[in-house]
């Protein structure tokens, strides 16, 4: 088979070379930067710690746009209410604003969870021990929890989550953790 030479032949103008070179030397930079930027919107990962049950979660529950039915599964796990060992789906509004608060944090500690989901068993014999635990507490819905983060201080990481209004923030530094939930955006001391 022969092949025309003139098939073969291009003519490209300095201009258009330039540009090309350009191109070339652009996307050797460009690639780093937005892989960077890619990892960092391409997944959700959590680090948990139960309090109670002295368990460790290091997960990625979101990927590539999509929840990760079997990640969600640890994730409820680890939330379950201790005392009974029921679990619960947990709202991934709620796992989102974890996630949210440790990016404007640059949390790289896991998230000491005090209570995860309650039954409503639980959240009653609670309301008897301590006074402020509500009758209707969105602990019950798996659409709240109490967390501290050893080596942070609870008032900057509360004024981090009152930023992102994603839900209430109730702080209780005598007890030393903050409640964060996915209701209403309200804030108050305990």
């Amino acid at each position: 088979m022969k092949i025309n030479s003139n098939v073969l032949k291009c003519k490209i103008s300095r201009r258009d070379l330039l540009a090309l070179g350009m191109l070339t030397a652009a996307s050797a930079i460009l690639p780093v930067n937005a892989l960077a930027a890619q990892k960092e919107s391409s997944c959700k990962e959590l680090m948990l710690y139960n309090a109670h049950t002295h368990e460790h979660l290091d997960v990625v529950y979101w990927k590539d746009g999509m929840y990760l039915p079997d990640e969600l599964e640890k994730i409820n796990h680890i939330f379950r209410d201790f005392r009974t060992g029921t679990e619960r789906d947990i709202d991934i509004n709620l796992l989102d604003l974890l996630c949210e608060l440790k990016e404007q944090l640059k949390c790289k500690d896991p998230y000491h969870i005090v209570s995860g989901y309650r039954t409503p068993k639980s959240n009653a014999l609670l309301r008897k021990r301590y006074k402020g635990v509500a009758k209707k507490s969105l602990h019950m819905y798996g659409k709240a929890v109490d967390v501290r983060i050893p080596g942070y201080s609870l008032r900057g990481v509360r004024k981090a989550a009152m930023k992102i209004r994603a839900g209430g923030v109730g702080y209780y530094p005598r007890s030393k953790f903050l409640h964060l939930d996915v209701g209403e955006v309200r804030y108050w001391w305990g």
